[in-house]
């Protein structure tokens, strides 16, 4: 059985409610496979910490940059928040260690698993929000996400690299970039894409991902630096 206390330790909070930190680690599929446990998943808890996530790191942002505009800042708040930056930081927690799954979502790793890592995370803030007030929450986001915005900032991860890689494109060679998948490895779960990015026939650089997606804007990221275009 999972030792949640050590997850406790972990990110030094103590819950008056064990059960709600149960919860929040306990996946859908989990209940499906265990229908006399009498848990309830985790997915009203990530709902409720997904919205206490967002208010805590608009208020950071507003309060942190009085002069960013506020295009500016939702870019911040999207990098803050999405699914890759909540998965990091519960790889960070050890969170995969503390998960309820069925066998067969155990064994996804890949982008099925990064989905399922971020959405704990919201869920276990929601636990907190619950369990230690708005106080508690704003204290754990305010520990291990508001920090990564110097991270955000200084390597343009707030970017949409594709966006302005095409726009620059177009201002400098008159053209429209093209994408094109040039490798894909690993099994169906965990696929892993390279992309390339044309600009004409000239091929600029390429970028991996675990989705075409995100190779995309890797490829778009290193086609910014490629071109000394990188903001």
């Amino acid at each position: 059985m999972k030792d949640f206390n050590e997850f406790e330790q972990k990110i030094g909070i103590t819950f008056t409610d064990k059960a709600l930190l149960k919860q929040a680690f306990t996946h859908r599929s989990y209940i499906n496979e265990n229908r006399g446990s009498g848990l309830s998943h985790n997915e009203r808890l990530e709902f409720l910490g997904d919205a206490v996530l967002e208010l805590v790191i608009t208020d950071f942002l507003y309060r942190e940059y009085p002069a960013k505009d506020e295009g500016t800042l939702t870019s911040y708040r999207s990098a803050l928040v999405n699914a890759t930056t909540c998965s990091d930081i519960a790889l960070t927690l050890s969170v995969g260690d503390f998960l309820l799954l069925s066998k067969g979502e155990a064994k996804d790793t890949g982008r099925a698993r990064q989905y399922i890592l971020a959405n704990a995370l919201e869920a276990i803030i929601g636990a907190i929000y619950l369990d230690q007030g708005y106080a508690g929450a704003k204290g754990f986001i305010e520990q291990y996400i508001t920090p990564l915005i110097e991270k955000i900032m200084n390597e343009g991860l707030h970017i949409d690299a594709k966006s302005l890689f095409q726009e620059k494109a177009q201002e400098f060679d008159g053209a429209t970039p093209a994408y094109k998948t040039v490798k894909e490895t690993g099994p169906d779960h965990d696929k892993q894409f390279t992309v390339a990015v044309f600009v004409g026939s000239e091929k600029v650089a390429e970028g991996s991902g675990a989705s075409k997606q995100d190779a995309e804007q890797a490829a778009a990221r290193s086609a910014l630096e490629v071109r000394g275009w990188k903001v």
